[in-house]
């Protein structure tokens, strides 16, 4: 199995999930792909089954805020002060959907206790919400007002959400690594402004992000270095720096594969 790492650094959230999907559709049963990545400018981006309709375009064209699609479910999430990862496996690697799941959950987790000790105390969500019944509640458009099972949590709060995707022979998993509060503004973006105030409190009060745990600005650079290091030591595997590889390769053929 050959391992790919790409640090596509700050892009548009098109650019980002474009990759993603890019990624997804060309691995083959002998690679896989693991990727860190930021937003620029921030994004929103919505659940693949998502009505935009739920967002205030006119808002997020005057604030800058991007919109795209996620090809996984969820709901909307703002990506700004934020680490995000994607992790691209093929089914023959062996690992169930839910096996992977758990495992990246792990790894994450052990990652972030090794960038500082106070984040030593992250855990895994062990209750599974009924998502159904959550929809029906005016935080049912936000992603970070629920934690799902074996998500990352710190003393009872979500500070990382993940989601999931199989596509074809491979399975697509990214998720966002709370590193900033700019995330909890999501409820300003919403098209009804009915709960804003409450929509607010409830992101503060079931979110947490390292630069409030640790009381200190995250290093993206160091922490990124430690997630890789940490995936590697996690999953017995040396991940080779095909940044610029794919990259080049993605731009090329981009337009082509959109089109098909």
């Amino acid at each position: 199995m050959i391992w790919h790492f790409i640090d596509s650094g700050s892009s548009s959230g098109e650019f980002n999930m474009e990759l993603d999907i890019f990624l997804s559709k060309i691995c083959t049963e002998g690679e896989a792909f693991f990727r860190l990545y930021r937003w620029d400018p921030h994004t929103i981006s919505l659940g693949a089954n998502q009505n935009i309709d739920e967002i205030d375009l006119e808002k997020c064209k005057t604030d800058n805020i991007g919109i795209v699609k996620r090809p996984t479910g969820g709901r909307a999430i703002l990506h700004a002060d934020e680490l995000t990862y994607s992790l691209i496996l093929p089914l023959s690697f062996g690992l169930s959907a839910r096996d992977i799941y758990d495992k990246v959950s792990i790894t994450l987790s052990s990652a972030l206790a090794e960038y500082h000790p106070k984040l030593s105390s992250v855990e895994l969500e062990n209750i599974q919400p009924n998502f159904k019944e959550l929809l029906n509640n005016p935080s049912g458009s936000l992603c970070f007002a629920s934690t799902a099972e074996s998500e990352v949590k710190y003393k009872g709060k979500k500070l990382i959400g993940s989601a999931q995707r199989r596509m074809r022979n491979v399975v697509l998993q990214h998720g966002s690594i709370l590193c900033g509060k700019k995330h909890s503004e999501l409820p300003t973006y919403l098209f009804d402004k009915t709960n804003t105030a409450i929509l607010k409190k409830e992101l503060s009060d079931k979110t947490i992000e390292i630069e409030k745990i640790i009381n200190a600005k995250v290093d993206y650079k160091s922490l990124s270095n430690i997630i890789k290091e940490q995936f590697q030591n996690d999953w017995d595997m040396t991940l080779n720096d095909s940044t610029n590889l794919f990259i080049s390769k993605f731009k090329v053929e981009k337009t082509r594969f959109f089109q098909e």
